[in-house]
């Protein structure tokens, strides 16, 4: 048999198990990744909008942490919503407590939500600027990308200065600004710091992703689903530009086998349906 790989999401639950760490665990599983899941919050939401975020106490967030990762050692890790200062605080202690060789960290930097309700509180961007420096691979959209690193994102040059900035200014080793709110063809901006490079010089290598935009309507956790798919590849072992490109092709499966299931969003929907 194979030896397990372990990919760990912290993030928020979402009971319609569309997003958050629901459906990561169901990318991993669908990845051939054993899931394991820290929630950060509860959410109060169905397909159509957020309602409410409770974030969970800090010291059992940071409890759950210690605790599995005293046991188990993941081959990469996921970080979704956050939703306050401390649960973020929480998280980043935990994670530097980790030994060398850290495993690569996703991180998805949720700021709000397709509805616009708030997903992590104001006085949290600071850390979790600071907790890029952590990031194998930052995955923020357009609005975040501009949040984070002050860039106006309206053009194609735009775009590529945020992932520029995302990793020279922000220290992540690759980031990938997502351009699926765009006007147009939602392709992507990869940056990666180039081999041997530290980050505070020019070393960056660019590559734009194309992409197709699929007539399906709004899709629930898309950009969850992209994180955690990339993570889930990592944690494989594949190459960063390999589990970019690989984790961007089973999520556009995804939104093409996409079904409505409720009154918003529709849901993903990952291989063939058994029901078929």
């Amino acid at each position: 048999m194979q030896p397990m790989r372990i990919a760990l999401s912290v993030a928020g639950s979402d009971p319609t198990g569309g997003a958050g760490l629901q459906l990561d665990l169901q990318v991993f599983r669908a990845l051939g990744v054993h899931g394991a899941g820290v929630p950060t919050a509860l959410t109060v939401q169905n397909t159509a909008a957020v309602l409410q975020v409770l974030p969970v106490f800090p010291s059992v967030v940071q409890g759950q942490l210690r605790a599995l990762l005293g046991d188990l050692r993941p081959h990469a890790v996921k970080l979704g919503m956050l939703a306050s200062d401390d649960v973020l605080r929480a998280v980043a202690q935990c994670l530097g407590e980790l030994a060398e060789p850290a495993p690569p960290l996703v991180l998805d930097p949720l700021l709000f939500a397709s509805d616009g309700t708030p997903l992590l509180e104001r006085r949290a961007w600071d850390g979790l600027r600071q907790l890029c420096a952590r990031a194998a691979l930052l995955l923020p959209n357009l609005a975040e990308a501009e949040a984070l690193c002050g860039r106006d994102v309206s053009s194609r040059a735009g775009v590529e200065a945020a992932a520029r900035a995302c990793v020279l200014e922000l220290g992540a080793a690759a980031a990938l600004v997502k351009g699926g709110h765009a006007e147009g063809a939602p392709d992507d901006c990869l940056a990666q710091r180039a081999d041997g490079a530290d980050g505070a010089g020019g070393g960056v290598q660019i590559a734009w992703l194309t992409g197709e935009r699929l007539a399906r309507g709004p899709v629930h956790g898309t950009g969850c689903a992209l994180a955690a798919a990339c993570a889930a590849h990592l944690a494989r072992g594949a190459a960063m530009f390999d589990a970019v490109q690989r984790a961007r092709d089973f999520v556009r499966g995804a939104i093409a086998e996409s079904q409505q299931a409720g009154k918003g969003a529709r849901l993903l929907v990952f291989g063939a349906n058994p029901a078929q």
